[in-house]
């Protein structure tokens, strides 16, 4: 095929995998509050990215439900109050807040998975391992996340850096970053990064983790999954429940199969 055609496809599809991604309505980030915290024995927190809201979480929700998860999210807020600009220390300590807030309610409360989509997944990695997260956390999931930062943010930077901090926290010779890389995660808790090299906004060998001698840090590669498509894929999402059953100490569960249309009689 005319390698033209193919990359007009691949385009188009990285286009829709974005504006699948981004919901910048004045109503994103209002949700309808479905947990029983007061039985919550697998709780399972959701960080969403940059220029994002709570709402690109639906479908991951509805299904992490299903399979008897108890889940929540954070309105972690920025410009305009909805697109998640803060800076990823600060939004790290938002959490741990949050947490602690939560957990002093609910002491009850299982311990914590954490599923960070980009930036999110930064979010989640700093509070863990700067912030005493390893005392509440014992997975950490992240989906297209730049660990390594990543030379998209450049482009932010020239673009949004001059309202953003986090635009240049996600550049890869950023401090941050660097600060970030130091020292080994905390070794009770599972750290995994999902990621595709058909991540359009996030490059495949930024998301790779260093896992030298850190046997609680993995990576897994997909395959054909854009940077949008992370939180929507049925097959990303048997990857997550796999990574999920696996921290609760379950066993890995049988693949989701989709069900055949019947043949015509």
């Amino acid at each position: 095929m005319n390698p033209l055609v193919l990359g007009y496809r691949r385009w188009k599809r990285q286009f829709r995998s974005l504006a699948a991604y981004v919901h910048l309505g004045p109503n994103a980030n209002r949700i309808v509050r479905k947990t029983d915290f007061s039985n919550c024995q697998k709780p399972v927190l959701l960080l969403y990215g940059f220029f994002s809201t709570r709402r690109v979480f639906e479908v991951l929700e509805h299904r992490l439900r299903r399979d008897g998860y108890c889940v929540w999210s954070i309105h972690l807020g920025g410009a305009m109050d909805r697109f998640n600009t803060y800076g990823i220390d600060v939004l790290a300590e938002k959490v741990r807040e949050k947490v602690e807030r939560m957990y002093a309610r609910f002491p009850g409360m299982g311990p914590l998975t954490i599923i960070g989509h980009s930036k999110g997944g930064l979010i989640g990695a700093y509070y863990v391992k700067r912030l005493g997260g390893d005392q509440r956390v014992r997975s950490v999931i992240t989906l297209g996340t730049p660990h390594q930062g990543s030379r998209m943010a450049y482009l932010g930077c020239a673009t949004l850096g001059w309202f953003s901090r986090s635009m240049w926290q996600l550049t890869p010779v950023s401090p941050f970053i660097k600060q970030l890389r130091v020292g080994a995660f905390p070794r009770n808790v599972r750290l995994v990064s999902l990621y595709s090299r058909d991540d359009g906004i996030t490059p495949w060998r930024s998301s790779r983790l260093d896992v030298d001698e850190q046997p609680n840090v993995s990576n897994v590669e997909l395959t054909g999954v854009g940077h949008g498509e992370l939180l929507t894929r049925r097959s990303v999402y048997d990857v997550i429940r796999r990574e999920l059953a696996v921290g609760y100490g379950a066993p890995a569960p049988p693949p989701m199969l989709r069900a055949l249309p019947m043949p015509a009689s």
